[in-house]
């Protein structure tokens, strides 16, 4: 089976990961750090912040917002059902909005339309590693008086008009699960450019605990005190982790130029194919290319997938319309609500895609893919 995404570990990683095992330091100690700052490095310098997943990430950016009950936020349906998940569980309405028929992102203008007085955050969704229109966001979300998150589980290393992700939002959140572009096996991030929201998200991070005497509340019982102000989670990710990361982080640039080269090969193999559309990419972006979401059309994306698994090629479709989702419905959600983002779910279905697929691999793939659509 050629899977349609999988990890690159070296032996670099391999040392990296047991000189911390040798080491003092499991958890919260300098690879922490070091990572952090590795990956500040790709965000224009905006301060990161690591967690335990990209779920975390997005948990940790709406507690750090102050998103609560009473509060809605707009997001793109088109995406891994965690970046509405986490809203909902802070107790926020989750406002889904359409996508763009070109890229399954955000749509500004349906964004805009959704907005209302209690919008806190317009969350945008980075879909297969090409940004979202964050200029265009980034007015919606001025005008509401709302946080402008960026969902960047699929595009850290991609920049939009010569700016990188993770410096485009308010608050971006990363995923370094296995098979994103660099990875710590489980993992997230965070960016963030405010101070304010810095401290809360790290408080968030690990517990609320307040350690600094000068903003407890009852100090000076000693050393040992701490106090919580506000509740808290353990999403703390751990030095062994984090040295995995850190190593990875010097490879993303090879990484993202093998995915290019990748993708630019299937648009030439698969030029003109009768019944399938292409992704499509904006001219002011550099995608990170996280998926290579291809289109069936005629209603045949069910029958491709099936046969294409038959014949070892491990697709997949990304991503069932959050709102389907049983816990959704249950709110209250109906099927309808963004029809472009649901024809594209119906359509689509990412080919492999992944640093050490080989040539040879990927033209079994554009092969067994052509057999199919006969």
């Amino acid at each position: 089976m050629i899977p349609y995404g999988r990890q690159s570990v070296a032996e670099d990683d391999v040392r990296a990961v047991a000189e911390v095992l040798r080491g003092d330091w499991l958890t919260t100690g300098p690879a922490v750090t070091a990572f952090e700052a590795g990956l500040a490095r790709w965000t224009a310098g905006v301060p990161c912040l690591a967690v335990t997943s990209g779920t975390a990430a997005l948990h940790v950016a709406y507690a750090a917002a102050g998103i609560g009950p009473g509060d809605e936020v707009v997001t793109s349906p088109l995406t891994f059902v965690a970046t509405a998940a986490t809203a909902a569980l802070r107790g926020a309405r989750v406002v889904f909005a359409d996508v763009c028929d070109d890229t399954g992102n955000l749509d500004p203008g349906a964004a805009g339309a959704a907005v209302t007085g209690r919008t806190r955050a317009v969350t945008a969704v980075d879909y297969a590693g090409h940004p979202a229109d964050y200029d265009e966001l980034r007015a919606v979300a001025d005008r509401a008086g709302a946080l402008l998150l960026g969902d960047a589980a699929h595009s850290l290393g991609a920049s939009y008009k010569g700016r990188p992700v993770g410096s485009l939002a308010d608050v971006t959140t990363f995923s370094f699960f296995a098979t994103k572009t660099v990875t710590t096996a489980e993992g997230g991030a965070l960016a963030l450019p405010d101070g304010e929201r810095f401290t809360r998200a790290a408080r968030f991070r690990n517990h609320g605990l307040v350690r600094d005497p000068a903003e407890q509340r009852d100090p000076g019982h000693g050393g040992w005190h701490q106090e919580v102000h506000d509740f808290g989670l353990n999403y703390r990710l751990p030095d062994v982790l984090c040295a995995l990361g850190l190593s990875q982080l010097g490879r993303l640039p090879a990484f993202l130029a093998r995915r290019a080269e990748l993708v630019a090969r299937y648009d030439t193999l698969l030029a003109g194919v009768p019944g399938l559309r292409l992704p499509e990419r904006r001219p002011y972006v550099e995608p990170a290319w996280h998926l290579y979401p291809v289109r069936i059309g005629d209603g045949r994306r069910r029958e491709v997938y099936d046969r294409m698994r038959a014949a070892g090629i491990g697709v997949q479709v990304n991503y069932i319309p959050a709102y389907w989702h049983p816990v959704f419905e249950d709110l209250g959600y109906r099927r309808g609500m963004c029809p472009r983002a649901e024809a594209y779910y119906a359509e689509e279905l990412s080919l492999p895609l992944f640093p050490g697929l080989t040539d040879a691999q990927q033209d079994q793939v554009v092969e067994s893919l052509l057999a199919v659509l006969g």
